[in-house]
C-alpha cells in the first residue's frame, strides 16, 4: 500500500531490485527515465545519481509531494521535468517534456499506492491508526472526499464500492450501517468510520484478516482517487512508450492492482502468429519479455526494515519487438 519507508531517508522499497531490473535499460547518455509515481522522489534520486546521462520524467499527482520531491531533486535540476498528473497522463507528460510519447522511453517506474508521506500526514485521513478528517485524496486540491463518498453515496453504490474495490465481504452490511447513521450525523472523522466497522463486523472475523478497517479503508482510498481506472488506462500508455530494450517495472500492492498488471502484459508477451503456421510471421512476434517469474515479493529483511512492503508484488518486463 505505500511507496517510501519510514524516517528522514526515506528508503524505497525494493530499490536494489529495481536498479537491478531497470539499469541495464539506463546507462546510454540521454536515456529517458519516467517515474510515474514520483513521491518523495527516492527511487528518482538513486537512478539520477547512479546514472549520470539519464533524464527524468517524473509524475505525480500530490501537489506537495512534487513540491518536496524537487527539492530533493535540485541537485539533478537539469535533468529533470516533474508534472503534475495521475500516471494515466503519461503520454501528456512526455509531450510537455518535448518527448515523443511513443517509443521514447528507456525506462518505466510505477509504484503504485499510497506513499508513507500521505498515510503519515494524518489530516490526510488514509490511516486508520489515527484520528482525522476522512479526505484520503492523493490530489487534495481537485475530487471527492472518502466523508463524500460515505454520506452522499446510495446503499448500492457503497456496496460494490466496498466489496469490489476492498474486496470487504461484509460490505451490504457495513453499507446499511452507514446509510442508517448518516441520517442522523454525516460522517467526517476517520475515527467515526472505524467504531462503525468495530460495530458491524463480527468478533470472530475482526480476528483474522488484519484490521477489521483495512479493507474499508483500501476501498474508499481507491474510489476517490479512482486509482484501477487511472492504471487501466496508464497500463497501455506506459508500455506503449517504451523503445526497443526499454524496460518497466511495476510494483503493486493489492490483489486488484496486479491482476490489472497481469492482464495488460499477457497478450503482449506472446505470440500473434496463428498457432498452426511453422514460422514466426515478421512483426508478429512478442512485444515484451518478462524480467520475473510471476510476481516477486519483498525479502524478509527488506520486510524487517520496512513492514510496510510486506504486500508489495513487483512485475518487469523488457519490449523486445518494435510496436507495430
Amino acid at each position: 500500500m505505500n511507496r517510501e519507508q519510514d524516517g528522514p531517508r526515506h528508503v524505497p522499497v525494493l530499490l536494489g531490485r529495481a536498479d537491478e531490473l531497470l539499469g541495464p535499460a539506463l546507462t546510454e547518455p540521454g536515456a529517458v527515465y519516467v517515474d510515474a509515481t514520483l513521491g518523495l522522489g527516492g527511487h528518482a534520486e538513486h537512478f539520477l545519481r547512479t546514472y549520470p546521462g539519464l533524464r527524468l520524467v517524473g509524475l505525480d499527482r500530490d501537489t506537495n509531494a512534487l513540491r518536496l520531491a524537487e527539492d530533493r531533486l535540485r541537485p539533478f535540476a537539469d535533468r529533470i521535468t516533474l508534472v503534475h498528473t495521475t500516471y494515466d497522463g503519461i503520454a501528456d507528460a512526455l509531450t510537455q517534456a518535448g518527448l515523443d510519447p511513443v517509443g521514447s522511453v528507456s525506462g518505466i517506474l510505477m509504484d503504485l499506492g499510497v506513499s508513507s508521506m500521505q498515510l503519515d500526514e494524518a489530516e490526510r485521513g488514509f490511516a486508520y491508526s489515527v484520528d482525522a478528517p476522512l479526505d484520503m485524496r492523493m490530489d487534495p486540491t481537485r475530487g471527492i472526499t472518502a466523508a463524500d463518498v460515505l454520506n452522499t453515496y446510495s446503499h448500492g453504490d457503497l456496496a460494490r464500492v466496498l466489496k469490489t474495490y476492498g474486496e470487504e465481504r461484509f460490505a451490504g452490511k457495513i453499507a446499511s450501517e452507514v446509510v442508517r447513521r448518516r441520517q442522523q450525523r454525516p460522517f467526517t472523522t476517520s475515527a467515526e468510520l472505524v467504531e462503525l466497522l468495530y460495530a458491524t463486523i463480527p468478533a470472530a472475523a475482526r480476528r483474522t484478516g488484519g484490521h477489521p478497517a483495512k479493507r474499508t479503508f483500501q476501498a474508499l482510498r481507491v474510489e476517490v482517487n479512482g486509482e484501477l481506472d487511472s492504471l487501466r488506462a496508464a497500463l497501455p500508455a506506459a508500455l506503449d512508450a517504451l523503445r526497443l530494450g526499454g524496460r518497466i517495472v511495476i510494483m503493486s500492492y493489492q490483489s486488484l492492482e496486479d491482476k490489472l498488471v497481469k492482464q495488460e502484459l499477457a497478450p503482449r508477451i506472446v505470440s500473434r502468429t496463428p498457432v498452426d503456421l511453422p514460422v514466426e510471421l515478421p512483426g508478429m512476434g512478442p512485444e515484451f519479455r518478462m524480467l520475473t517469474r510471476g510476481a516477486e515479493k519483498a525479502t524478509e529483511r527488506e520486510i524487517d526494515e520496512n513492514p510496510r512492503a510486506a504486500p508489495v508484488r513487483m512485475r518487469a518486463a523488457e519490449r523486445i519487438q518494435e510496436r507495430g
